[in-house]
């Protein structure tokens, strides 16, 4: 095992280097964060035991920039001649695998190690045989050869070899649910649960009590105690759909549950354990949120520590005939269902404003109306738009008037079936029928 000393008092630092290099570790020593942090960035390192002293920045910070940002999957140890339960409490919660006070026998240290070691076979050996059996399932969930799709697939595979917050950004209908659950399944987080929350659905003080849970008596249609989503999730991953839906409020109480694995049921002042993976998803540009006030920075870039941007289908046309291959074996039962190439070709020409979604919709439709044989006749293409006259358009008025061709393509995919035409857009029912309304269209 590979290990970095990091202390600014020279005789510890020799003497831990020493003694840990004649118990068979590969051991490099250095007096600083800032040295550690860019030896860490350049070496595989697999243990870095800090003091909690350093000039600069100190040893918490730099536990956190390491399981943070530089190297996850590296394990830590806070060493400190300031021991105190307080200090011990905050460095596990960012976790490091232990906490030692001063003074010690250096040898102390080896059964700790000897710990880690296990845990890395153990982690390492689980790996191995997912490379060859989940991996291969990875390729199957995620379909498409294009350039955008193996993009995505790399992304994938290195959120599940880590343990930080992912956001995924992409149209309504582009899989970002799956992808969500993909990232869960190949994690360590796999044997626990994968709670997803639609944040769109539930009011302010809803959604707090939702994820966070409430004590008796907190809301008075119960008086009983309710787990949030994040208890539920305990060791698991916890999904944000349309987490821009989420109010300030919410945010920092989000930020307390990242920061430091705890949260608080909605009327208590308890804390109460969650340590949970968050992957977030939202389908607009978060950023312009953050300018415009109404989302945090802080919990935007603690939410987009890995981000996968998930393309539109009309900028991965080709791989159209594997995604229809394979959800026509899925709607068929495993039946071999040729799809001909006329259709096909009107299925690669056409603009999918609903994304994939969309696609498995139409052929799920033309697959009952056909009984099992396509022809274009079962296929109902909604008129592609222009859009080029937006040019002369204000931002607002050429955001309005893209949203109302989006509702009219929807209504017209679904045959005037407004309870569909949502599902398409990903919309609830009700907000649906509210902007046909704003657009005199209901």
């Amino acid at each position: 095992m590979n290990i970095l000393v990091v202390e600014d008092e020279k005789a510890k630092r020799v003497t831990l280097e020493t003694d840990l290099a004649e118990a068979g570790y590969a051991v490099c020593a250095v007096d600083s964060a800032h040295e550690a942090l860019a030896h860490l960035k350049r070496n595989e390192i697999d243990v870095v035991i800090a003091d909690l002293k350093l000039p600069g920045m100190d040893g918490m910070e730099l536990l956190r920039s390491i399981k943070e940002v530089v190297s996850p999957s590296t394990e830590v140890m806070i060493i400190t001649g300031y021991g105190s339960i307080p200090l011990a409490v905050e460095a596990m919660r960012n976790g490091a695998w232990d906490f030692i006070s001063k003074p010690f026998d250096n040898r102390q240290l080896v059964p700790l190690l000897k710990g880690i070691e296990k845990k890395r076979a153990t982690r390492d050996s689980a790996l191995e045989i997912r490379s060859e059996e989940e991996f291969f399932g990875l390729d199957q969930a995620i379909v498409g050869q294009s350039h955008e799709m193996q993009r995505v697939r790399r992304l994938v595979r290195t959120c599940t070899g880590s343990d930080v917050n992912v956001l995924l950004i992409g149209e309504t209908g582009t899989g970002k649910d799956l992808v969500g659950s993909v990232i869960h399944k190949q994690s360590k987080h796999r044997p626990f649960p994968f709670i997803k929350v639609s944040c769109s659905a539930y009011s302010d003080d809803l959604l707090e009590g939702e994820l966070f849970g409430n004590e008796s008596r907190s809301y008075a249609e119960t008086d009983q105690r309710n787990c949030g989503r994040f208890e539920l999730a305990q060791h698991g991953t916890v999904y944000l759909d349309d987490v821009e839906e989420i109010t300030l409020k919410v945010q920092v109480k989000l930020l307390q549950v990242i920061e430091e694995k705890l949260c608080e049921r909605v009327g208590s002042a308890t804390p109460v354990k969650c340590d949970v993976r968050i992957i977030a998803a939202t389908k607009i540009d978060l950023a312009e949120r953050v300018e415009q006030k109404t989302f945090r920075e802080d919990f935007y870039y603690r939410l987009k520590v890995l981000e996968i941007i998930l393309p539109p289908l009309r900028n991965r046309i080709e791989d159209i005939p594997a995604l229809a291959a394979y959800h026509v074996e899925r709607i068929s039962g495993g039946k071999q269902v040729e799809i001909p190439d006329k259709v096909m070709a009107r299925l690669k020409d056409y603009h999918w404003p609903g994304n994939v979604r969309e696609l498995v919709y139409m052929l799920e439709r033309a697959y009952i109306l056909g009984g099992g044989v396509f022809s274009l006749d079962q296929f109902d293409f909604a008129p592609k738009r222009s859009y080029s006259s937006q040019s002369s358009r204000n931002f607002k008025s050429a955001i309005e008037h893209a949203e109302r061709e989006l509702l009219e393509d929807a209504l017209y995919t679904s045959k005037g079936n407004k309870a569909l035409a949502a599902r398409i857009l990903d919309m609830k029912v009700s907000t649906f029928r509210d902007k046909l309304a704003k657009y005199g269209l209901s």
